[in-house]
């Protein structure tokens, strides 16, 4: 304590001996301490100011990038949602509705095989043009179908086969991958299957061809509508498989697989007795043309399509083609002899031509053996 006092006490006696230097050299040194002082705070605080700002930039500079990193990988995992799972609850969905149009889409095609009609008036084939715009607009609805089962195929991952080991795999999401392999198995099929081609020879082809149109339009729907049953029945196929591997709702139960069955059975007597009517047709035209060419001084073939103005051939075609009392030795008609003696194939009233037709299907078809002449 006394040491500390002679120090303290020691540099006041030597400022002390000049008073009035020693007083202004002890305000100066104070003054200049506390600029000093003054300016190494303000120094300190400048430089603490730049250390907080390059940190707050570089803090600024990380969250930007990882800012940008982490919306690509949003964008990324958006992508990968694009990417549609084949066991999902989504496409489970669509694979019933997209079969259950498949079916109907092959219901309403025989519907192009009734536009030919006989006009029994005047012994002509003629065309019933309200089934042609009917038929048109109900396979376009179920084209669309078609077309948004092609783009969820573009979009639908596989299970890579490598990686399937005890009942688990890796979901493949790359979009080149998925349409590669759609590509490769039945893109084709179900181009084929979608290409509006009765609505194209209807209303495109037929009207630049020369000839009777009715007689055209019988020809080239019998062609077409039978070919694109073989792409259409192609895709059901494997589609029902494939729903009734997932779900199992067809074949969960006796009575739904039933069901099911007898809705195949009734659409396949659907689809023959719409080809029974069209070929009853085209048997009784074929009589009449070979008639014409056995007494073609009084008959012309342009004279049996109603294109064309043609007179009145009841009693000679009547006679050559007996209907109502067939005679075999003239011509034989075979199992279409019961549409024409009907008049099923001269009705208008649809729903009645319909269901006849239906029936004669649904009770022929349990046959083995059809002969057809």
């Amino acid at each position: 304590m006394d040491y500390r006092r002679e120090k303290t006490v020691r540099f006041q006696d030597w400022t002390s001996d000049k008073e009035t230097d020693g007083q202004f050299a002890q305000n100066a040194w104070a003054g200049s301490g506390r600029f000093r002082t003054a300016l190494s705070v303000v120094s300190e605080k400048f430089q603490n100011s730049l250390g907080f700002g390059s940190q707050r930039m570089k803090s600024i500079g990380k969250s930007w990038r990882s800012f940008s990193i982490n919306s690509i990988l949003a964008k990324g995992s958006d992508s990968k949602k694009e990417v549609l799972d084949p066991q999902g609850p989504f496409l489970q969905k669509w694979n019933k509705i997209f079969m259950l149009s498949c079916v109907v889409a092959v219901s309403l095609d025989p519907l192009f095989l009734y536009v030919p009609i006989i006009n029994d008036s005047k012994k002509c084939l003629d065309l019933d043009h309200k089934m042609e715009v009917t038929a048109c607009v109900l396979r376009f609805f179920t084209d669309v179908f078609y077309i948004l089962h092609i783009i969820f195929q573009f979009h639908t991952g596989f299970i890579a086969p490598s990686s399937r080991v005890f009942g688990r795999g890796v979901l493949v999401e790359d979009t080149w991958a998925i349409a590669k392999r759609y590509l490769a198995s039945y893109f084709f099929v179900d181009i084929l299957a979608v290409l509006p081609l009765p609505q194209v020879v209807i209303l495109v082809v037929i009207p630049k061809l020369r000839g009777a149109k009715s007689l055209n339009t019988k020809n080239l729907l019998k062609f077409v509508v039978l070919v694109q049953y073989i792409p259409r029945f192609l895709r059901i196929y494997p589609l029902f498989k494939e729903v009734t591997r997932s779900s199992g709702i067809l074949t969960e139960t006796a009575g739904a697989g039933a069901a099911f069955n007898l809705l195949l059975y009734m659409l396949a007597s659907h689809v023959f007795g719409a080809f029974w009517y069209l070929f009853s047709i085209e048997r009784e035209t074929t009589c009449w043309q070979r008639a014409c060419d056995q007494h073609h001084t009084t008959c012309s073939r342009h004279s049996l399509f109603c294109d064309y103005n043609s007179s009145s051939l009841n009693t000679f075609l009547n006679s050559s083609c007996p209907i109502q009392t067939p005679n075999t030795t003239l011509f034989d008609f075979g199992i279409f002899l019961d549409a024409l003696r009907l008049g099923v194939v001269e009705s208008t009233d649809f729903p009645e031509k319909l269901f006849y037709c239906f029936w004669w299907g649904l009770q022929n078809l349990r046959c083995k053996q059809i002969n057809i002449p």
